[in-house]
């Protein structure tokens, strides 16, 4: 096979993958459970290249996540029962049939351009997808559980994201902080919890973790009423970390010094320098 614009290309070379005479061993073990850490690792990838604007990278980045689409397409349609089997056409239908009804005022005759019609519209035609969707489901005798409120947020997402989403959710019931200074005193009391266990029961790993977690969830609740998202919050604390870091590791390689053998005064010192030079 060629190298090809076609995206029916890229289909066939995974079902050639996947054929269990002929195909990749690797790729014919696997599932959609295994593959589940490659698809968030392709997806974290992109957004590595889209923040160090690479548009070289950002294309391949695109290509190995565009392969996870298809990859879990593949062997659902390799699925031996009926009902719940779907190839890439499938998914493609599906995409494009939700896009084009969710935008009469593009694609139909609709003029609600303004933007608070557009977004009630766009409210309004979810409601009615969803319950086209348990219609369907029920036709082929997919029953679902009844959903909990929270269910709306995804259980797969990463930890923070999914903080924020839960309080978001509980919130329009009414289950919420009304005063931010509230949120920081919570934070106050979760820290103070986090101390009672590392003093008193000796680093018992499950009980600190669990508070831990408590501080975690506050910090993102506080995060959440000050409009700032804490993933983008902590991304950029990340770069700083690295920036004054790298600092150290600069001035010490022209010391003819190693990280390995300066003490942590040097490096504290060197850290202090780095967030001077920054705020100057």
């Amino acid at each position: 096979m060629t190298p090809s614009r076609d995206i029916s290309v890229l289909v066939e070379i995974m079902k050639r993958l996947r054929d269990k005479e002929t195909g990749c061993p690797w790729d014919v073990e696997q599932n959609f459970a295994s593959i589940i850490p490659y698809t968030i690792e392709e997806a974290y990838e992109v957004q590595d290249a889209i923040e160090r604007n690479d548009l070289y990278d950002m294309r391949d980045e695109l290509g190995d996540l565009l392969l996870q689409v298809i990859f879990h397409a593949q062997m659902a349609s390799e699925l031996t029962e009926e009902k719940a089997r779907f190839d890439f056409g499938d998914v493609v239908h599906a995409v494009t049939k939700k896009m084009i009804r969710r935008h009469p005022h593009v694609f139909g005759d609709s003029e609600a351009r303004d933007k608070g019609m557009v977004r009630s519209a766009w409210e309004a035609i979810k409601q009615e997808e969803k319950s086209e969707r348990a219609q369907e489901r029920l036709a082929l005798g997919l029953v679902d559980k009844e959903q909990a409120f929270l269910d709306q947020v995804p259980r797969g997402m990463p930890a923070m994201k999914a903080a924020v989403k839960l309080q978001k959710q509980a919130s329009k019931v009414g289950f919420d902080w009304h005063d931010t200074l509230l949120v920081l005193d919570k934070i106050a009391e979760e820290i103070e919890e986090v101390r009672v266990e590392l003093i008193h029961n000796e680093m018992d790993e499950p009980a600190v973790r669990n508070e831990v977690g408590d501080l975690l969830f506050a910090v993102a609740n506080l995060a959440r009423h000050l409009n700032v998202d804490p993933d983008e919050a902590l991304a950029y604390t990340n770069q700083k970390f690295r920036d004054r870091f790298g600092h150290i590791e600069t001035e010490l390689t022209a010391r003819g010094d190693t990280l390995a053998n300066a003490t942590l005064e040097e490096m504290e010192e060197l850290w202090q320098e780095a967030k001077q030079e920054r705020e100057e």
